[in-house]
């Protein structure tokens, strides 16, 4: 079977998986997730094996699952109605399908230099952010105690990020460097987590918000990483913070 199959049945596979659990019954639902999350790792270490090694190339499994989390943990939020099932189901069989084509390329990259890596980067990276919303928000929504909460956000930021700058890394060993950033960044994003714990934002304006976090931190990492973090750059993505952080300002509900 090609690779192109093999995504196209990966894909496929998922999708119908992610229809079987919206038939289950409201306590069984998670544990169906979690095991479609678990059959994405599976099914992705199945299509891309030629370019899987015992090295980073693992790290292009992460995003599989943590996209099926995160889109299956957003459904459980959305009315029951077909016009909101049909779009998400869609939806995810598109973000599975661009996330083997762009996991194929990031490991192929990994052994040699190939023109498609830059478009690739950027796919993965509009995933990325994608993928820390739909989680972020269902974090929000539960709204624990508030280690629980910091810890949560440390946790799927540093995924992220890690798998975010190897993808600009794209070296088979493991790299102190991309390691460190990973932690640092995910540790900043729980700072600013814990001070949205306390401000009166809605669950999608504090999710939208740690989605911005992480954008300029992983844009700032990813450049800096690239040997392209010049002055231009780093003040585009302060300005940007800035003026996310007014908007917030601007929308949330203050007093009682």
């Amino acid at each position: 079977m090609t690779k192109r199959k093999k995504f196209v049945f990966t894909s496929v596979l998922l999708t119908l998986g992610f229809l079987v659990v919206q038939f289950l019954e409201d306590q069984h639902r998670l544990l169906g997730i979690s095991l479609l999350s678990l059959l994405s790792i599976l099914l992705f270490v199945w299509s891309l094996r030629e370019g899987l090694g015992k090295n980073t190339t693992l790290l292009s499994l992460i995003l599989p699952p943590m996209f099926t989390v995160g889109v299956g943990l957003f459904w459980f939020l959305l009315p029951t109605v077909i016009y909101t099932r049909v779009p998400v189901l869609v939806f995810y069989a598109i973000g599975i399908y661009a996330i083997c084509l762009t996991n194929n390329i990031f490991t192929v990259a990994a052994i040699r230099t190939i023109a498609l890596a830059r478009a690739a980067k950027s796919v993965g990276f509009v995933l990325t952010l994608i993928t820390s919303f739909l989680i972020f928000d269902a974090i929000f929504s539960v709204r624990t105690d508030i280690v629980t909460h910091i810890l949560l956000i440390v946790f799927v930021s540093f995924l992220l990020f890690f798998q975010g700058f190897w993808e600009s890394d794209l070296n088979k060993s493991f790299s102190r460097q991309v390691f460190t950033q990973s932690l640092v960044s995910s540790l900043l994003v729980g700072q600013i987590a814990a001070l949205l714990y306390f401000w009166p934002v809605t669950v999608v304006v504090g999710s939208v918000f740690l989605t911005a976090s992480i954008y300029i931190f992983l844009g700032l990492g990813q450049a800096y990483i690239e040997g392209r973090l010049f002055k231009d750059t780093v003040k585009d993505y302060i300005i940007l913070g800035v003026l996310v952080f007014v908007a917030m300002l601007f929308v949330t509900h203050w007093g009682g």
